[in-house]
């Protein structure tokens, strides 16, 4: 199963305009954002990774409800962050 899960932009690299860290559930990942391109996130904002993209932004309470639901359904959502965990985007 494949799962859209929620992170909170950390911060912007440098020198590359389209990867962002985000931070998920405490794991931090580089991902790519430039799928937001039309309405670029911000450091705080909070938004709907898959397989390593931002395919939207969310608000917080989205973020909390998604977070809260994933953690529900168990194995998949753990499976989820061992993959991020151990994903890197260079």
């Amino acid at each position: 199963m494949c799962l859209g899960i929620p992170g909170e932009v950390v911060e912007f690299l440098t020198d590359q305009a389209d990867l962002a860290k985000v931070d998920v559930n405490g794991v931090r990942r580089v991902i790519n954002v430039g799928l937001l391109a039309d309405d670029p996130p911000l450091p705080g904002d909070w938004v709907l990774i898959h397989v390593g993209f931002a395919l939207s932004r969310i608000d917080e309470a989205e973020a909390a409800a998604a977070l809260d639901f994933l953690e529900g359904i168990g194995q998949a959502y753990t499976d989820e962050l061992a993959a991020l965990a151990d994903s890197m985007i260079e």
